[in-house]
């Protein structure tokens, strides 16, 4: 429960930081041109030549997954009504909260920067590869679980999930590989800032959801 019980001060100086980062790192790219950063194309080249056919299909399913419909609406919703349904109701409100404000920062700073998608791209893609909206999207719910279920093995589980989700957008040549680290910046920065809003009340609920299971049935 520490997360929780962070002043609001600490939620929110993070996210802020996490977001201007990414506003930097997003104006560094914009400075630069169209040309990517070394790591970048070596990263994408490198991936180019690594080219199987599981790893293809992992990544179209992580593509799926974490984008379109799926990732922006189905996703978030099912999510909430589960939360919904162990009467974590501002944790639900929260979480859609979250990836409301996820989304509408990584679509804003993609109109913004406007940055070309690699060449080699295997799927469809909007316009603007940076920053990864999948990335963020995947940021987005593991800081939301870490904060609503502060637990190392969930803190684990969501690093996991947002570099496979990472790794599947460079797969696919669906971005440049800073384009995720940007949307991990964004995602995980604007769940914090919600999460700052939302830490009082959480705090309360969580707080009452306990004294339920103490009570003998």
């Amino acid at each position: 429960m520490e997360s929780l019980n962070r002043p609001v001060a600490r939620l929110l100086l993070p996210g802020l930081v996490l977001i201007a980062l990414a506003c930097g790192l997003g104006a560094w790219i914009l400075q630069r041109g169209p040309e990517p950063f070394v790591l970048d194309d070596w990263w994408n080249q490198a991936l180019v030549g690594w080219r199987v056919e599981p790893l293809v299909l992992f990544s179209q399913a992580m593509n799926w997954l974490g984008g379109g419909v799926v990732g922006v609406f189905v996703v978030p919703i099912g999510g909430a009504l589960l939360l919904v349904l162990t009467r974590r109701y501002l944790g639900a409100l929260y979480f859609v909260a979250a990836s409301i404000f996820s989304a509408a920062g990584v679509q804003l700073l993609k109109g913004f920067f406007g940055r070309v998608r690699p060449e080699e791209i295997l799927v469809i893609s909007d316009y603007g590869s940076f920053p990864s909206g999948h990335a963020a999207n995947a940021a987005t719910i593991a800081v939301v679980a870490a904060v609503l279920f502060p637990r190392l093995w969930v803190v684990i589980a969501g690093t996991v999930w947002f570099v496979l989700m990472a790794f599947s957008r460079t797969y696919l040549h669906a971005h440049w590989l800073s384009d995720t680290v940007g949307g991990g910046l964004v995602g995980a920065g604007m769940a914090l800032v919600v999460a700052s809003a939302f830490a009082v009340p959480l705090r309360a609920e969580l707080r009452r959801r306990a004294e339920r299971v103490a009570v003998p049935a």
